[in-house]
């Protein structure tokens, strides 16, 4: 809103300072610093409303040291971070850009559901929540209208070898050091639609969708929907799972979902610059820049919830928050095209997953075969496991924490790393 208003004022009344709008880089830096103020500020008056009201976590008694006392913490804590992140948006975000609206959309849709499963487990005082196909449902559904628009929409398009066609002035600066400035350039590539997403760590490293019918001949991308559609259902409803497990002792997820987005954010901007993208040789996508707004809002707000769920926390985010971030970075990596890196950046997320899969496969297996569930872990998901050898909440999410940052730079560096 902010956005329109300071155009509005720079067109119309040429208002000294009202151009500073116009960059990506100060709205992201406003959206970051309203996020945290937001979270941190109104955040602590949330808690004490949910405290008030004993909007509390019901435990469930697994035997691990300390749980119990984290009964009655205020959750649905997950409001602060949706708040957070919403506000900072619509003030400075281009609200119709097409991305913006996909990822607000999204950042709703996970909430609802979230929200409906914690109601039901505080105000209805039922511990399993929403079932669980429910919840599968909206992940889906949520999976189907992101594939979609990603597909059908005219907006949505890349520029594939970005040619410089004109470059007025470029200037040896350093001779020694063969360090260039490069000034006035203009671009010219056509935009089109495409299924192609990033491989890491491949020379050619671009992907077609379509290519996996190309047994359809020339009209292999007008099927490629058939294909690209489940895919994203699957990764969006396994990474906000993936969340969803990993949100189970104090701070872990809201960490590490913040170094998730932060990289994220790292691809949407050097994507969303022409300049960058030519000179990375990556994926050049119009109009994509401007998730560096949302994504820095998504940073802000987590890392001001984390002052409050930080060990011992005061509030939990709850399925409301929980559901929300996996979707957030599931939906925002497929937005970018960066849905291949998820494996690696999301790699807490994905470990806390396969624990859960190999421990219930493994459980129902050995019982079958010799009568006598047996486990790979102690506990799952897979902090428990540590939490059960004796390691204390605070040693096991910092450690998760670098974890989470060596994902990190790995895909960072597959930009040149090919």
């Amino acid at each position: 809103m902010l956005y329109y208003l300071f155009e509005y004022l720079r067109e119309e009344f040429q208002m000294p300072g009202a151009n500073v709008f116009q960059y990506i880089s100060f709205r992201a830096a406003m959206a970051i610093i309203t996020s945290l103020l937001i979270s941190m500020v109104f955040g602590k008056n949330l808690i004490e409303i949910l405290r008030k009201r004993q909007v509390g976590e019901s435990i469930r008694d697994l035997g691990l040291d300390g749980q119990i006392q984290k009964k009655g913490t205020p959750t649905m804590g997950g409001i602060i971070i949706i708040g957070s992140i919403l506000i900072p948006v619509l003030l400075f975000a281009k609200l119709n850009n097409i991305y913006v609206m996909l990822m607000v959309f999204t950042t709703i849709w996970m909430g609802i559901i979230g929200f409906i499963d914690d109601y039901i487990k505080v105000f209805r005082k039922n511990k399993k929540g929403l079932r669980g196909i429910f919840k599968v449902i909206g992940q889906v559904s949520l999976g189907i209208v992101v594939g979609s628009v990603m597909y059908f929409h005219p907006d949505i398009a890349i520029k594939e070898n970005p040619v410089s066609t004109e470059i007025s002035a470029i200037r040896k600066a350093n001779e020694p050091t063969k360090r260039y400035v490069v000034s006035e350039g203009h671009f010219e590539t056509k935009a089109v639609r495409s299924t192609q997403t990033t491989i890491p760590f491949f020379k050619n490293n671009t992907f077609d969708y379509a290519s996996l019918i190309a047994w359809a001949g020339e009209n292999a991308w007008k099927y490629a929907w058939l294909i690209y559609i489940p895919l994203v259902v699957l990764i969006i409803t396994a990474v906000s799972n993936g969340a969803n497990l990993t949100d189970g002792i104090d701070g872990l997820a809201t960490g590490t979902s913040s170094i998730m987005g932060a990289t994220l954010g790292a691809f949407a901007w050097l994507s969303g610059n022409i300049i960058f993208a030519n000179y990375l040789n990556i994926m050049y996508i119009p109009n994509v820049g401007e998730l560096t707004i949302f994504i820095s809002a998504f940073v802000g707000a987590t890392i001001g919830f984390l002052w409050y769920n930080s060990y011992p926390a005061q509030v939990f985010m709850g399925d409301t928050g929980s559901l929300t971030l996996g979707g957030i970075i599931a939906v925002f990596a497929i937005l970018i095209r960066k849905e291949m890196l998820i494996p690696i950046l999301s790699g807490i997320f994905l470990m806390e997953n396969l624990s859960v899969v190999m421990q219930v496969t493994w459980f129902k297996y050995t019982k079958k075969k010799y009568g006598e569930g047996r486990r790979i872990f102690k506990m799952s998901p897979l902090h428990h496991h540590y939490q059960v050898l004796g390691y204390s909440e605070p040693k096991i999410v910092l450690r998760f924490f670098i974890i989470g940052i060596m994902l990190a730079i790995i895909s960072i560096v597959t930009l040149k790393l090919r």
